[in-house]
């Protein structure tokens, strides 16, 4: 990390896209490897001096304009429960930096002028409804390395990705291993292990993925604390069903070698997740899923949840060409919207503009 001296300060422009899990979620909160794309939604960050002497922070999509922040940039009082959570993570991230910041220099850095900072998350969304991209991890790394340029640090990607994730997490009150942070960090397919370095990884050409939405979608955290509970019920058989998933897990990037392998890979997971929420009762795997699942294997193809599952975006798997296109007209019929996505997209960038 090195210190700068830090100029008048121009435009500060950052960009993060979002994610999908392909494989390996819930393991990988166990320490089991993960699969991650990034995708091509993106959060867009800007970064301007403040035209008054306060901190002021916009997210025009989810109505904050021009919010007057405190001298320092935290929230203010007197928000309503709504919009703290909106800005829960940009929060987080505030005195993150910040606090590194101030390790980094060991005194105030009173040389930054206050502030505006504007947050569009609006290409996560279809309308008024998150589509489970990652929008709040996309944020985090965007507005981690704006933010932390604009105090005059300089931060090379590990680092980035640790101050970004640990904000992150704070936000969603310790949950989350992490992987959806480093996708946005750093783009492409990755095979994303906790406290393990990120590897890049090819996706075999032989293979689609389709995006499908599948529900209304449900709260992250709330999913994960569902299968908390059931760990603290029946730990043994919470065990099981971990390793099982653990074990599926492993395979997978060895799997990517074989496009027929990664298919029965990818059925056998969604499987094992169906046994987990099937004994945790958590709404991991809907009725909607089961029936795309269905469907799609009739196709010659598989489709499974994403993430933490419960709505928000599915993935099907299909060789390409005409299996694809046949997938993508059953899934049309069955009223199952795919959402137009472009997969392996390139991680964290940056500039300014004077």
């Amino acid at each position: 990390m090195t210190l700068p001296t830090i100029p008048s300060l121009p435009t500060i422009r950052a960009s993060a896209p979002g994610k999908l899990f392909l494989l390996g979620e819930y393991a990988v909160l166990e320490g089991a490897p993960a699969l991650v794309t990034a995708v091509d939604r993106r959060v867009e960050v800007t970064i301007d001096e403040s035209s008054t002497v306060t901190w002021q922070v916009s997210a025009p999509n989810l109505g904050i304009r021009n919010l007057t922040l405190a001298t320092d940039g935290a929230l203010p009082t007197g928000l309503t429960a709504t919009q703290r959570a909106h800005l829960r993570v940009f929060d987080e991230v505030r005195a993150t930096v910040q606090a590194a910041a101030l390790q980094a220099r060991g005194r105030p850095l009173l040389t930054v002028p206050p502030l505006a900072i504007t947050i569009d998350s609006s290409a996560l969304s279809r309308g008024d409804h998150k589509l489970g991209l990652g929008s709040s991890a996309a944020t985090a790394a965007a507005l981690t390395d704006a933010l932390a340029r604009a105090l005059g640090l300089t931060l090379d990607r590990r680092e980035l990705f640790r101050l970004a994730h640990a904000a992150h997490r704070n936000a969603q009150n310790g949950a989350g291993s992490g992987g959806d942070v480093a996708a946005s960090v750093h783009g492409g397919l990755i095979r994303y292990t906790p406290d393990v370095a990120v590897v890049p990884l090819r996706w075999p050409e032989e293979l689609r993925i389709s995006a499908v939405v599948t529900g209304e979608g449900a709260l992250t955290t709330r999913l994960v604390g569902r299968v908390g509970d059931y760990a603290a019920e029946s730990p043994a058989r919470h065990r099981a069903d971990l390793d099982r998933l653990a074990h599926l897990a492993e395979q997978a990037e060895t799997a990517l070698a074989s496009p027929a392998a990664f298919l029965r890979l990818a059925s056998d997971y969604f499987a094992a997740l169906s046994q987990l929420d099937d004994h945790a009762r958590a709404g991991i795997v809907s009725e909607r899923h089961r029936e795309l699942h269905a469907l799609a294997r009739r196709e010659g193809s598989v489709f499974k949840t994403s993430g933490a599952g419960g709505g928000d975006v599915g993935l099907a798997f299909s060789y390409a060409g005409e299996p694809t296109e046949r997938l993508a007209g059953a899934f049309a019929r069955a009223g199952a919207a795919i959402v137009p996505l472009g997969f392996f997209a390139a991680g964290l960038q940056g500039g300014t503009t004077s």
